[in-house]
């Protein structure tokens, strides 16, 4: 029993390893020090969504509106190149885009009394959207603030930049679940939202908070996007939510709520990236690369719930051993 959950405890970095080991041995060109380092850049913008998703999803929500986020930071990013703007300058309001799209999913949700997030984020995902082409006229603009295209395709030796501005992200996020009341806060409310509001907790300033830094999250992954692709694509990062929320996913968490870390968004968002760019190298279509995709999404959220039996039945038994020691005692 204790070798099984525990062999379902670290369920997706068995997977993530499997995958390395075989798309390594179907294609030499995977384990390259290039598409190591292809691997960074291409990871770098869904781990940014994978992160602020994460928490949203610790809150019992979701938001789809941030691909659509990304399309509207790309395309003002490049509204703000022809207009000449200094860079330092259009990344701050980059990313403001990205956090007062959050502040508006989070209002509508807490103070609209909505239903569910999904539905705030739904109608804020064709919104966004849809002034993403508005902004660019429905056409592809030409270029971007030259310091998009260092933070998204520099190197600090063979590290990506981008891969750096993830790391520090990953770190920050980490630090707010574990080390500050706030996170604490957050898998409370996940856990049970009455509960938590009945102890105190401000549940509606939490829920906010989270969907302002999940919009945020995105304003990063846009400039990365933007970055990239050097140009103003009102489709930047479409359906590119789904690959958030799949990693999150893949890496454990619970839409119930309540249960998901910062290393398993990692190892999530890293096996979206592998197989992606694994399946590329082997000149495979990318409609089998979706059912790829889907198949794995599929596998961990089984391992997730098998996970999930096995720790049942092991507090049932260790909860019986402990109380037949106590009568033992007695």
């Amino acid at each position: 029993m204790t070798l099984g959950l525990r062999i379902a405890q670290v369920g997706p970095v068995i997977m993530l390893v499997a995958l390395v080991a075989v798309i390594s041995a179907l294609t030499p060109l995977f384990l390259t020090s290039r598409n190591i380092t292809n691997l960074g850049f291409q990871s770098a913008p869904i781990l940014a969504l994978a992160f602020g998703q994460l928490l949203v999803i610790l809150t019992r929500g979701i938001d789809i509106s941030v691909g659509s986020i990304i399309g509207v930071v790309v395309a003002a990013g490049s509204l703000f190149y022809g207009h000449h703007m200094a860079g330092g300058l259009a990344v701050a309001l980059m990313l403001g885009i990205g956090a007062l799209v959050g502040v508006i999913n989070g209002l509508l949700y807490v103070k609209g009394r909505m239903p569910h997030p999904f539905i705030v984020t739904l109608a804020t995902y064709g919104i966004v959207r849809g002034v993403a082409f508005a902004l660019t006229g429905g056409n592809i603009t030409i270029g971007q603030p030259a310091v998009l295209e260092t933070l998204a395709q520099g190197k600090l030796g063979p590290i990506p930049y981008a891969t750096v501005l993830v790391a520090v992200l990953a770190c920050l996020t980490w630090m707010l679940l574990k080390h500050l009341q706030w996170g604490r806060w957050i898998y409370a409310i996940g856990g049970n939202p009455d509960a938590a509001a009945r102890v105190g907790i401000p549940v509606n300033r939490v829920l906010v908070s989270v969907y302002v830094l999940s919009g945020l999250a995105a304003g990063v992954a846009g400039i990365i996007t933007a970055g990239q692709i050097g140009v103003g694509d009102a489709n930047a990062g479409l359906l590119s939510e789904l690959d958030a929320i799949a990693a999150v996913m893949i890496g454990g968490a619970s839409f119930l709520g309540g249960r998901g870390s910062v290393s398993n968004a990692i190892v999530g968002a890293l096996m979206v990236t592998v197989i992606r760019n694994g399946l590329n190298l082997l000149d495979v279509s990318g409609y089998w690369q979706q059912i790829a995709i889907g198949v794995v999404i599929a596998a961990a959220v089984e391992l997730n719930v098998l996970r999930a039996h096995l720790e049942s039945r092991f507090r049932v038994l260790q909860a019986t051993h402990q109380a037949g020691a106590r009568e033992v005692t007695a």
